[in-house]
């Protein structure tokens, strides 16, 4: 019998070595960073910015030292960090393509650190795989692209959404430009009857719940886990949650060493490190995490929870906590949707992922046309090509 790979023409065995030439990153650090928005990509992704940069983009970037094994896809000129490799010949592939397909190998299993988790390249340019053909690439690129391209659009919304609420919040309690103001009485530059109190006398601390381990979750299931990290979820499962939470029944989760806040209005369960919490006072949920949110925020590891109770809040009179939870519920509401909607499309263009780059769902006789973003960029390149 012959072997899947005999029958189709498109695709040869090779070593990863001869599809792709990886190089490591360079070292920088923070005091020798300047303010710029080039983006310098550690193994865990974009850490900070620069005015420099040592790699023109598009190009690929994978964990070399740390976070072993992800891979980050840069639109644009960046500088790999020396924690990282960074694919420096693509050899004629599709960048794109071999973003994706470097994505499904599992790089994290190759740890040759005996401390340290550390990747080595040349032991990554030697393992075997299946790669297709460049037009084979190019389609796969694009039916992958196309799910990531709504995906991104996605997030710019819940992006806008997000600026909006907050600053309506900015607008109300921090300019003073609530609705009424004209006619209310101010005291020493703040409204009569406001109140200062510390965080630790209007937030009640909930019970944690059993805490999830990255190890035992899946990629989908029906409860979703938090973690403290910068992720929006850890990963799921099919238990039972830990924490029932609604739009009319509002929790807001804590960060102990991150920081991270967030807002919770469908049901869940906790990673290590991350604390629930209510309001102990009669005040609106969703007004008391905007009260609250970015009141401490740090990159140094350690827990902040102490640090976040003892800090002083100014509190409107209830009616205006009332009003501002009615205005922004909506917002919330479809920041929440759009957020389940790119749930469902991660899920299905991971699984879409596999079944393409392996060849078991062939591409070749589809016309498929390029997304929005592979078109700007190859705009872009003949561009740049146009005036070398």
């Amino acid at each position: 019998m012959k072997s899947r790979l005999s029958q189709n023409k498109s695709f040869d065995l090779i070593k990863l070595g001869d599809a792709i030439l990886l190089q490591r990153g360079f070292d920088i650090t923070k005091n020798e960073q300047n303010e710029g928005n080039i983006p310098i990509v550690s193994s865990s992704g974009v850490a900070s910015y620069h005015n420099q940069w040592k790699v023109r983009g598009p190009g690929v970037v994978i964990g070399r030292k740390g976070t072993l094994g992800t891979v980050h896809y840069l639109k644009g000129n960046f500088w790999p960090h020396d924690t990282t490799l960074w694919v420096k010949d693509f050899k004629g592939n599709e960048v794109r393509f071999v973003y994706y397909f470097l994505k499904t190998l599992h790089l994290e299993n190759f740890d040759t650190g005996a401390s340290n988790p550390t990747i080595n390249r040349n032991h990554i340019h030697k393992i075997k795989v299946i790669f297709p053909k460049p037009k084979v690439q190019e389609k796969i690129a694009a039916i992958l692209s196309a799910y990531d391209d709504l995906i991104e659009n996605n997030k710019r919304r819940i992006a806008l959404l997000e600026k909006m609420t907050e600053e309506i919040y900015r607008e109300w309690f921090v300019r003073f430009r609530f609705p009424g103001h004209e006619k209310v009485k101010f005291v020493k530059g703040v409204p009569e009857g406001w109140e200062i109190k510390k965080v630790e006398d209007i937030v009640k601390r909930k019970r944690f719940g059993r805490i999830y381990r990255e190890t035992e979750l899946f990629h989908d299931g029906n409860i979703v886990v938090i973690d403290q990290s910068r992720k929006e979820w850890l990963g799921f499962h099919n238990n039972k949650p830990d924490h029932d939470a609604s739009i009319e029944n509002p929790l807001i989760l804590f960060g102990d060493h991150s920081c991270k806040m967030q807002i919770m209005i469908e049901p869940f369960s906790l990673a290590e490190n991350v604390i629930p919490f209510s309001a102990k006072i009669d005040m609106p949920i969703l007004f008391l995490f905007y009260l609250v949110n970015s009141l401490v925020e740090t990159e140094e590891y350690k827990r902040h929870w102490t640090e976040l109770i003892k800090k002083e809040v100014l509190i409107p009179k209830y009616n205006l906590q009332q009003q501002y939870d009615d205005h922004v519920r909506n917002l919330i509401v479809l920041r929440r949707k759009l957020k389940s909607v790119n749930v469902i499309l991660n899920m299905t263009r991971d699984l879409f992922l596999n079944r393409l780059i392996s060849g078991k769902l062939s591409v070749e006789d589809l016309d498929i046309q390029f997304p929005p973003s592979m078109r700007e960029e190859i705009e872009t390149e003949q561009q740049e090509t146009a005036h070398a």
